[in-house]
């Protein structure tokens, strides 16, 4: 089966791939791999925004809700891999995720977070999906964004 007919299968549609928002390259493809640079958890169009842990602000977030802005994530990477390489059947393996959430000092679930940008790669690329990852806590995100992915790929040649 392939990439494109395993997302449908699974319900998903790959969202356009987002531009840069500052001076930098959304990929880069050098000797086999595909670097992408972090990606936004965009959700109809927008950026999911809040602290996970954070309950004193209306705009604090569960775990839950930071699983889901990792899956975004996870989506948006996939868009970037589509657009960089033109075709997924090129990926041979999910290499590795850098996982950044937004949350509070006290919230020590990152790795549990990152468990929905990780667990859909599976889904998406089968055994080519596990990869290995860091999931980290930081206090602000661009855009305040409640998560952000980076990814290494590796990449079958043209």
């Amino acid at each position: 089966m392939t990439i494109e007919a395993k997302l449908a299968e699974l319900g998903l549609a790959l969202p356009e791939a987002a531009p840069p928002v500052a001076s930098y390259v959304p990929a880069v493809e050098q000797g086999g791999m595909l670097y992408i640079s972090g990606q936004l958890p965009f959700i109809n169009g927008q950026v999911m925004t809040g602290k996970v842990g954070d309950f004193t602000n209306p705009l604090g977030r569960t775990m839950e809700d930071g699983q889901i802005a990792a899956r975004a994530c996870a989506l948006m990477l996939i868009a970037q891999m589509k657009a960089a390489l033109g075709d997924l059947e090129r990926v041979e393996r999910i290499v590795k995720l850098g996982v950044f959430v937004a949350s509070t000092p006290d919230f020590i679930q990152q790795p549990m977070v990152a468990n929905g940008a990780s667990d859909l790669m599976e889904a998406v690329f089968g055994p080519a999906g596990k990869h290995a990852r860091s999931a980290v806590s930081v206090p602000v995100l661009p855009l305040d964004a409640t998560v952000e992915i980076d990814a290494i790929v590796a990449v079958k040649p043209k």
